[in-house]
């Protein structure tokens, strides 16, 4: 089975910064779209930042300009930057990502989720 393995959780101040990372585990072929979501209080499950394979990146309104998402294809690890942080980004963060494990043969896994806390 694979498993996503989040870091870098955790309380910082307003104005502050934070860098989140995912690392996948187990036995797969590759990795096809990597990313972040999260889910606040009382809220749904939004999209955060999305990464491609190829490197192309697609990022919430609300994250843009403040928010970076990386990846190091070598070893599938995906890694969100946070600045700026405002209380509104308060949530827990899950790490997603598309595995495929042969042609036309793909699954969706989640990290279990790191919450991230922003004070005033």
């Amino acid at each position: 089975q694979v498993q996503l393995v989040e870091s870098g959780g955790g309380l910082v101040q307003a104005g502050g910064s934070l860098t989140l990372c995912c690392a996948p585990s187990g036995r797969f072929v590759s990795i096809n779209d990597m990313g972040w979501y999260r889910q606040a209080p009382g809220k749904e499950r939004e999209l955060v930042a999305t990464i491609t394979l190829g490197a192309r990146r697609n990022y919430a309104d609300t994250v843009q300009g403040r928010f970076t998402i990386s990846r190091e294809n070598a070893k599938n690890t995906v890694c969100l930057q946070m600045n700026s942080l405002k209380p509104e980004d308060t949530a827990v963060y899950y790490c997603y990502s598309n595995v495929q494990f042969l042609i036309n043969a793909a699954m969706d896994y989640w990290g279990k989720g790191t919450l991230v806390t922003v004070s005033s």
